[in-house]
């Protein structure tokens, strides 16, 4: 099966309840997946609760074994510096110390790393994990990454998958991060993006963000000469 043809059918078919078991419970993942079923975001006081989203298909299949900050290893692109803030909704929105928060995202060309050689993606990159790694929360709910900015692939828009845990393990949300449209159309114009060219769904198309993206639009900040800072709150009920 393609991408476009699971994204196709995955969430408008089986819809998120049915998708998430089947791309994330595999021998080779150690973290389940277990969060809520809400896609819309909820509301309690003045914190509201970020939106659940699918893990896949190319979750991190041992995600306890990439600790780093610096999760780019061999991969060209522009620098993308990624600020997450961690929220408690149980707790007046307050930073979450101690979380445990996975990222994951595509290379320039739109490629994940642990998969491929399938219809779902023909280059193999089943033997790295560039792209992918975790970090603990701060006392501030804070953790920070270096990456590139994310590429694309076809039927979906820019964006950044986060799986969120407790200090104990427990998960808490799996959600992904959308990003400004005027700012990637600058990004792929340039560089080692050129050759794959722009975007071919925006994120009022896509199938994850169709929904809407107000607990999932990141804050991105720079330019492609000096690079990006992207800042973004989710909030757990932790």
């Amino acid at each position: 099966m393609e991408r476009k043809e699971f994204l196709k059918r995955g969430f408008s078919a089986l819809g998120l309840a049915a998708i998430i078991p089947v791309i994330s419970c595999s021998n080779d993942t150690v973290d389940p997946v277990e969060t809520s079923t809400d896609t819309t975001g909820s509301t309690s006081g003045s914190c509201t609760l970020t939106a659940s989203e699918t893990a896949g298909p190319f979750p991190t299949k041992t995600p306890a074994s990439l600790v780093s900050n610096d999760i780019t290893s061999d991969r060209s692109g522009t620098k993308l510096t990624v600020k997450i803030t961690i929220q408690n909704k149980n707790n007046s929105c307050e930073g979450l110390e101690g979380a445990l928060v996975d990222i994951w995202h595509c290379d320039a060309a739109g490629n994940y790393s642990e998969y491929g050689g399938t219809g779902m993606q023909s280059t193999n990159y089943t033997s790295v994990h560039f792209l992918r790694g975790r970090q603990t929360t701060d006392a501030n709910g804070l953790v920070t990454f270096t990456s590139i900015y994310p590429g694309w692939y076809s039927g979906r828009a820019t964006h950044i998958h986060v799986h969120i845990y407790n200090a104990s393990g427990k998960s808490l949300l799996v959600t992904q991060i959308a990003f400004p449209e005027e700012i990637s159309k600058l990004v792929y114009a340039q560089g080692v993006y050129a050759s794959h060219g722009q975007a071919d769904t925006t994120n009022a198309r896509d199938n994850v963000f169709g929904d809407g993206v107000s607990t999932e639009m990141s804050t991105v900040t720079g330019s492609v000469t000096a690079g990006y800072e992207l800042t973004h709150a989710i909030v757990v009920s932790g």
